[in-house]
Order: C-alpha cells, then sequence, then structure tokens
C-alpha cells in the first residue's frame, strides 16, 4: 500500500510508517538531482575527502576527535577545534548550516564530505554522524596538516 499524499505536508490516514520511509526515500531521490545543499561553500575533491576520512581514522585511535553536531559546535566556542568535518548529506541542512560560518568567525579549518555514514564508520560507530571535529592530532599531524593547506588553497580560489 502506497502513500498518498494531497501535498508535501498533509498524507491521507491509515498508512504505515514504513510507508512513509519508502515516499521520503524516493522524494529524496528526487531532489538529489539539486546542487549542493545551500551551506557548502566550494567543492572538496574526492581524494581531498578520502583523506579527511582516512585522518578521522587515525585520529581515532591515536588522537582525541569529537563527533555530533553539538559536540563539534561546543568544541569550535572553546577554541579546541584544528579541523571541522561536516556532511553534505545532512537532512534538514539547518543542522549543520551554522558550522561553516561559525567556523569562518573562529578562524578553524573546515571541509565538507559527501556522506555523514562515511564519516560515522571512519569515527568506528554504528551511527552515521553529520559532522566532525579533530581536536588533538595524535599520529595525524601530517595528514592533517596537509588536509589544511589544500583546504586554504580550495577556499582562495
Amino acid at each position: 500500500m502506497g502513500v498518498a499524499y494531497i501535498s508535501k505536508s498533509t498524507r491521507i490516514k491509515g498508512v504505515h510508517a514504513a510507508d512513509d520511509r519508502k515516499m521520503d526515500a524516493e522524494r529524496n531521490t528526487i531532489n538529489s538531482k539539486d546542487p549542493k545543499p545551500y551551506f557548502v561553500k566550494f567543492d572538496t575533491p574526492k581524494e581531498l575527502s578520502d583523506a579527511a576520512y582516512d585522518a578521522l581514522r587515525q585520529v581515532r585511535q591515536t588522537g582525541k576527535v569529537k563527533k555530533g553536531t553539538n559536540e563539534v559546535t561546543k568544541a569550535i566556542e572553546r577554541g579546541l577545534a584544528k579541523l571541522v568535518i561536516i556532511a553534505e548529506d545532512v537532512e534538514p541542512p539547518e543542522i549543520v548550516a551554522h558550522l561553516p560560518i561559525l567556523c569562518e568567525e573562529r578562524k578553524v579549518p573546515y571541509i565538507f564530505v559527501p556522506s555523514k555514514a562515511q564519516i560515522g564508520s571512519a569515527l568506528g560507530i554504528d551511527l552515521s554522524a553529520a559532522s566532525a571535529c579533530i581536536v588533538e592530532s595524535g599520529e595525524a599531524a601530517s595528514i592533517l596538516d596537509q588536509i589544511v593547506k589544500a583546504v586554504s588553497k580550495l577556499k582562495k580560489t
């Protein structure tokens, strides 16, 4: 049984939650052809995204990382964040839309990556994470420096 929508916010009663999820997934696939979300300030090359995931994996084992938008926001405000990783596929986008602005104000480097699920797996958690930040780099200091330099070059162009 499919879900019948009269408008985007109104639905006909008597449908199941699974049907709601199917319709939301279909709606998201239709909307996935849209350009990047409005909070994405620059395009990140795939190599740089992969380097950010690798840095998260290394820092998780040897350094200190904060995961989730609330913890990332606190780390930025307290001046602890060395690099902020923000997922592009966050729904609704308002969850992470304030992070690039906050990073600009505090002069904290940030990078956009395509997948929140990959952030979660890089952090070693079963859930996806909309954002993460590196607080102490541990053995990933050289990778972190390379990422920060590449991001600053991207933002200048």
